[in-house]
């Protein structure tokens, strides 16, 4: 046997070694995975804050889901993609954790910082845990409906071209699903288009007619302006009617409503800034001169109504709390489009 033969005898064993170690590596349950992998989709849900709190108290919050069974109807409105066994369970892990948090930390900041009494500083933080707990409750139960209130004025502040869209499509003869499916791909960041989208996985994914599919968005939608466009449409598709001219007598009624809204937002626009002026700007000037008067002649009382206490009141803080409130109601009332 010469050298070349037993090089080749030990690349054969060396592969069948390979080879063994590969397929009995690929049979162990818990194989590390390599870090380049990303993690399944399962795996990725599991760390979501909804499913673990599920897990946790998922079965023990069945007798509690008929005290919020309006929060489900809001939920569905809202857009949310989570479930509302999900949602209750998330809502009631958060208000535990945060009363139990309010309860631990004031008790040991008055009992070792400010070494108050036992009796002060139960009161105090019992005081403090049902603050926070009614606080993540009732902040739970509301921001589903501030999420369906944005859906509803996004929708509606699109109306008259999601409806004119839709009309000219009609009056190419464009089948009702495919014009769905069209306004789907025109923006995503348009509410109009995120409706359509669930219309089209609708048909396309659950098999459902686009009738059908179209009556589920409408109870689903927050807004009733889109909610009669909708059934309207139903309507006219069972009855044989002209799609395209019913889609535009929708769109010019709506653009005749955006008038009339544009002009009252001006009116209030215009109402806004004089207060805005008034209380913001003429106003703090006059405290401004009158407190620093007072405090160079010494004038006022101590305490909370000391003229220097009060003009870094007013400097720091009452200008730039009211100037926020003020940007909050302009977002509330301004349309996004």
């Amino acid at each position: 046997m010469n050298s070349n033969q037993i090089k080749d005898g030990f690349k054969g064993a060396f592969k069948r070694l390979r080879s063994s170690l590969h397929s009995f590596l690929a049979k162990l349950p818990n194989r590390p995975r390599n870090s380049s992998q990303k993690p399944s989709e399962g795996e990725a849900d599991s760390t979501k804050p909804q499913v673990f709190a599920y897990r946790l108290l998922g079965e023990r919050t069945a007798k509690l889901l008929p005290i919020f069974k309006d929060l489900d109807v809001n939920l569905q409105k809202s857009g949310m993609k989570i479930s509302f066994k999900g949602y209750v369970s998330l809502a009631l892990l958060t208000t535990v954790l945060a009363s139990v948090s309010a309860f631990i930390v004031p008790l040991l900041l008055s009992l070792l910082l400010f070494h108050f009494s036992p009796f002060l500083s139960l009161l105090y933080t019992a005081g403090a845990m049902l603050f926070a707990g009614a606080f993540s409750i009732i902040g739970f139960y509301f921001y589903p409906v501030i999420r369906a209130d944005s859906l509803k004025r996004n929708l509606e502040d699109g109306l008259p071209f999601t409806s004119g869209y839709l009309s000219i499509l009609a009056g190419a003869g464009v089948p009702p699903a495919q014009m769905f499916h069209s306004l789907a791909r025109v923006d995503a960041s348009l509410a109009a288009s995120k409706e359509a989208n669930h219309i089209v996985r609708d048909v396309e994914l659950f098999g459902v007619d686009v009738i059908s599919a179209m009556e589920s968005a409408s109870r689903r939608t927050p807004s009733e302006k889109f909610k009669e466009l909708l059934e309207g449409f139903i309507a006219t598709m069972h009855s044989g009617g002209d799609l395209a001219r019913y889609l535009s007598e929708r769109s010019r009624q709506y653009m005749r409503l955006k008038r009339i809204q544009l002009r009252r937002l001006g009116d209030t626009l215009g109402v806004l800034a004089e207060f805005y002026v008034v209380l913001l700007v003429a106003g703090p000037l006059i405290l401004v001169v009158m407190l620093a008067v007072m405090a160079m002649l010494g004038g006022g009382m101590p305490g909370l109504l000391n003229p220097r206490l009060l003009l870094y009141l007013l400097t720091y803080l009452g200008i730039p709390l009211g100037s926020v409130v003020f940007l909050i109601m302009l977002d509330l009332i301004s349309p996004k489009r």
